[in-house]
């Protein structure tokens, strides 16, 4: 059962710990960063390392670690693009026909290295960059083997105007195979440490390009791509244009289309211990980007995507127009309790997977993310 549990928000991190007290049991016990947008926060359960990614717009990003639970912090090195050489072409956005730029944007997601690796860190960036640090964040490295990648000229910006690597997934079982979702640049799968990488999107589809193109796997947009940690070959991922499931590691994808009330969502969170049982917060998509008939719920699987359950009891349901961004839902270790947050700054927990929901807040900034410390 974890004891805390981190919000990231745009004006600030909020720490929460159980209060022991009500139904819901969770209170705010500590902020950090209050008026700066956080995008991302790692909790390292190898050394109990709590660390932030913050986004100061024309500042650029920084990275902070904590090895306090979040009370005090200390500002590390943010991960730095090398000069483009001069003999490299510039690589154009296929959508939009400008350059990608060789600069840090955004951090979009980090992940802790295998149990086998301390001090081992991954970092995905906007504009589409991995990159790994050896030293617990102090520095890092751009993994060439994927920036350099001729499919690379194929991807571009979603929601964002470039490529975004939102999802990082290591293997419990080899450290150095890891998975990366990219949005709009499809699954992609390294088995010997970033050294070489496989476009793994086969099954998923893209509505959103002609009709000869949709099968491309490495211009598809999986919103997250999260993993079982007790069954590493199952995947689940929100996709712009539907819910996609893989049972083999990536080789391949199958389309769910049985959720309800839609397949349109940022969100996806996967039992820990039950491959079979996943959790999404469905929306209205594209131009709306609302729940369905203003009504927040958050659809549950308990047969790996033949059957939903629709669980909105403690959920708004009337004129509720909360949207759930790709980090900000979250199971906790043990597969039982479920927390959600949305942009208007409310925040959810459940310790009956879902069954029923108690409010946290509704008064925080708009929520970018909800971990549970692992």
């Amino acid at each position: 059962m974890s004891d805390r549990m981190f919000v990231a928000t745009r004006k600030g991190m909020f720490t929460l710990s159980r209060s022991g007290k009500g139904a819901c049991r969770w209170s705010i016990s500590g902020t950090a960063f209050l008026s700066d947008p956080i995008y991302i926060v790692l909790h390292d359960a190898r050394d109990d390392s709590v660390y932030a990614a913050l986004g100061h717009g024309h500042f650029g990003s920084k990275l902070h670690r904590s090895s306090d639970g979040g009370v005090t912090w200390q500002e590390i090195a943010a991960p730095a693009y090398p000069e483009k050489p001069e003999d490299v072409e510039d690589v154009l956005c296929p959508m939009r026909g400008t350059p990608i730029p060789w600069n840090l944007e955004l951090i979009w997601s980090l992940a802790a290295g295998g149990a086998d690796e301390p001090g081992v860190l991954w970092c995905g960036t906007v504009p589409g960059g991995l990159f790994r640090s050896e030293d617990h964040g102090q520095s890092w490295s751009l993994i060439r083997s994927l920036w350099d990648h001729p499919s690379r000229k194929n991807w571009f910006g979603g929601g964002l105007d470039y490529p975004g690597m939102h999802s990082i997934c290591v293997d419990p079982r080899d450290s150095q195979r890891v998975t990366v979702g990219i949005s709009c640049g499809g699954v992609w799968v390294t088995g010997d440490g970033g050294n070489s990488w496989s476009c793994q999107s086969k099954g998923m589809w893209a509505a959103y390009m002609p009709p000869e193109r949709k099968d491309d796997v490495d211009i598809q947009d999986p919103h997250l791509v999260v993993q079982c940690g007790s069954s590493p070959d199952a995947f689940w991922s929100q996709h712009h244009n539907g819910v996609f499931r893989s049972a083999d590691g990536c080789q391949s994808w199958t389309e769910v289309k049985n959720v309800q009330p839609s397949t349109f969502g940022f969100a996806v969170a996967v039992h820990p211990h039950d491959a079979n049982t996943a959790w999404l917060v469905p929306a209205i998509k594209d131009e709306q980007r609302i729940p369905v008939d203003a009504q927040v719920v958050v659809s549950r699987t308990r047969d790996g995507g033949e059957t939903f359950d629709v669980l909105r009891e403690g959920l708004p349901q009337d004129h509720a127009y909360d949207i759930t961004f790709r980090h900000a839902l979250d199971v906790d270790a043990c597969g039982e309790e479920v927390a959600f947050g949305s942009t208007t700054g409310s925040l959810w927990w459940s310790g009956d997977q879902g069954d029923h929901w108690h409010t946290i807040s509704n008064h925080l900034p708009p929520i970018y993310g909800v971990w549970f410390a692992k």
